[in-house]
């Protein structure tokens, strides 16, 4: 079965504004990043995240952490 990687944005805003989180700008970027970068890979393979498709061109090979240095912080 494959993973949810879907995020629901009203209940994590609501978890982030309840945990007082103070780097919320910084973890609302990341997540942001997360989602858009998963659905492009997504997009470019022809299948989701851990989906078997017959129509999928490509595959994901895993991946490698690596900073990102934005306004809000490094993410």
């Amino acid at each position: 079965m494959a993973a949810n990687n879907s995020v629901n944005p009203a209940a994590w805003l609501a978890k982030q504004i309840e945990t007082g989180d103070p780097d919320m700008l910084r973890s609302m970027v990341k997540t942001m990043a997360d989602a858009l970068m998963s659905a492009e890979a997504d997009t470019l393979c022809g299948a989701g995240y851990g989906e078997r498709s017959d129509d999928r061109v490509n595959h994901r090979n895993g991946y490698r952490p690596r900073e990102w240095d934005t306004r809000a912080g490094t993410v």
